[in-house]
């Protein structure tokens, strides 16, 4: 099963930024890692071989995993959001009814997520129950601690 991920213009070229710089910059660093380590003689028991055989394993599934989202990433037209419920993209703000603070999110995509910037993913408890609110409705999110529970204030696009 494919996972469609959406994506603004700004976080789509920024993975694909981040996908060039691991195949054009790391894969080479990594196999030359592998080669200088191979010219040290016996591999059997050689650990820096090793040790740069699995580091460039790893970098092969991080580049295989990067490109299957950008395989399945969808741009999303934010001015064509229907602000009438919380979607993905959307700007909400959003009352903890526990505490009565306010906060505005967005909700992105998990890797476009940035808490600091109010950028919550889709993915994340609160995207969960937040997704399909309208304004006014109660959002009820399973956390560790218990259940929080959110009103939603306001829906807007940027």
């Amino acid at each position: 099963m494919t996972k469609v991920s959406y994506y603004t213009p700004e976080g789509l070229k920024k993975l694909k930024d981040e996908l060039n710089q691991l195949r054009d910059v790391e894969r080479p660093k990594a196999s030359q890692a592998i080669a200088d380590a191979r010219d040290k003689g016996d591999l059997s028991e050689n650990a820096e071989y090793d040790a740069a055989k699995e580091a460039q394993g790893l970098l092969e599934l991080r580049i295989s995993k990067m490109e299957e989202i950008l395989s399945n990433a969808r741009i999303i037209d934010e001015s064509q959001l229907d602000t009438s419920k919380v979607l993905v993209h959307s700007h909400v703000r959003i009352k903890n009814l526990a505490n009565k603070t306010e906060v505005k999110y967005k909700l992105v995509a998990q890797s476009e997520a940035d808490l600091k910037a109010g950028k919550i993913s889709v993915e994340s408890p609160i995207g969960k129950g937040l997704l399909g609110k309208q304004v006014g409705e109660t959002a009820e999110v399973e956390v560790p601690n218990g259940t929080m529970k959110f009103e939603i204030l306001e829906i807007w696009r940027e």
